[in-house]
């Protein structure tokens, strides 16, 4: 039998003559993505007085089918920072195995120095930028939460062009537009960080969750949340929403022929 991939359901070479191998090698030129396949949505992180909250749904989508529903976007660095990825699945793949390799260097390293989340920030943006400048960008929105050279919290974000944001609230994707306008109900600057618990951070974000998941096709109501402080990283990487309501959707019009 012959198990090459040219002779994969083809018939006999007498019947259709012989198959012409030339069709797998490409003369064309070098081509990289323009559109990503499977994707991951929102990502929604904010600050407290002690550390940074940050959360993300398991869904990774494939178009518009909820494809694979056991991802987790949020990767830990040391223990004191934590990366939330949004978009393209297999570049977050890529960049998890950079920061890996990143890590293993770090710590069989003789400087006795950790990279904390502003180092990571500053590092991941070059990388970003670099692709960019190669016209073979990673599609990912990436935010990096944890705390400073001075134990203070940062968040901040980077596309894929490179450009960089920080804010005491940030949302990637559909996040941006619906959760952003609630996190800043919580934390609308940098002077009202110092007054934010963790139990007002963390309950904001979960309810931006579930907004989302009423209103984004494309999350889902399992998700991952990571607080980072002083004392570490605390990931919960299996959630599931509580108290779901669907009754608002009995107000809602304007789809499809209406009757009342």
């Amino acid at each position: 039998m012959n198990h090459f991939p040219q002779a994969w359901g083809r018939p006999r070479n007498a019947i259709h003559g012989a198959y012409n191998p030339s069709v797998l090698h490409s003369s064309g030129p070098k081509a990289h993505t323009t559109s990503p396949i499977v994707t991951g949505t929102s990502v929604l992180a904010v600050k407290f007085k002690d550390g940074v909250v940050i959360a993300a749904d398991n869904l990774a989508s494939y178009g518009s089918l909820a494809r694979f529903t056991d991802v987790k976007r949020l990767r830990t660095f040391n223990r004191r920072t934590v990366i939330g990825f949004g978009g393209d699945v297999s570049d977050m793949q890529y960049l998890d195995r950079l920061l890996l390799s990143l890590d293993i260097e770090e710590n069989y390293g003789s400087s006795g120095h950790d990279l904390n989340a502003l180092n990571l920030h500053t590092y991941l943006a070059k990388v970003m930028y670099k692709r960019r400048s190669d016209i073979n960008p990673l599609w990912n929105q990436l935010l990096v939460a944890g705390l400073d050279g001075l134990d203070q919290p940062f968040l901040s974000s980077v596309d894929l062009l490179g450009t960089t944001f920080s804010s005491p609230t940030l949302a990637t994707g559909f996040g941006a537009h619906l959760a952003q306008p609630l996190l800043r109900k919580v934390v609308d600057d940098e002077a009202k960080v110092g007054s934010v618990t963790r139990d007002q951070a963390t309950n904001a974000v979960r309810e931006c969750m579930k907004v989302l998941f009423y209103r984004d096709a494309r999350s889902l109501d399992k998700y991952s949340i990571a607080v980072i402080t002083k004392d570490g990283v605390e990931l919960k990487e299996d959630e599931e929403l509580e108290n779901q309501s669907w009754g608002f959707a009995e107000m809602i019009k304007g789809y499809g022929t209406q009757t009342v």
